[in-house]
């Protein structure tokens, strides 16, 4: 199950309007609404653990490693950087379609190609933004 739908799924459970949760968890209406219907994650882990405390979960259950995964991209580079950690999933998870593949091995390739996708954005963050730019500031 995905991010929305388990949200949707625990909010409506608790009988909370779209609009009551994103009060609950200081995000607006939209957020909750794009969390839900459009595939979108929190920009920030600390949403999660607010979400896991309003809905009454732990916050592991509302992210999967993938989340994780598409949440740190996010907060590290923004909103391209959580579009283009979208895309690397699924065309990684393209190579496993017709496949065998063993859940660990499924899974220790996943992660590498997730550490890879990372390292390889900071490299290029450090070697192409402008000093004066740059958020560490070498």
């Amino acid at each position: 199950m995905k991010f929305g739908d388990k949200v949707r799924e625990l909010r409506t459970g608790k009988k909370l309007t779209q609009a009551e949760l994103g009060k609950l968890v200081g995000v607006t209406v939209r957020t909750v609404a794009g969390w839900e219907n459009d595939g979108r994650y929190p920009q920030k882990r600390e949403l999660y653990d607010k979400l896991a405390a309003v809905l009454e979960v732990q916050a592991a259950y509302l992210a999967s490693e993938e989340d994780e995964f598409i949440t740190e991209a996010a907060e590290r580079f923004g909103i391209k950087g959580e579009r283009d950690a979208k895309v690397v999933l699924s065309q990684a998870a393209a190579v496993f379609a017709g496949g065998e593949l063993s859940d660990e091995d499924r899974l220790a390739f996943m992660t590498e190609i997730q550490q890879l996708y990372l390292e390889s954005k900071d490299i290029a963050a450090k070697k192409f933004t402008p000093k004066k730019y740059r958020k560490d500031k070498e």
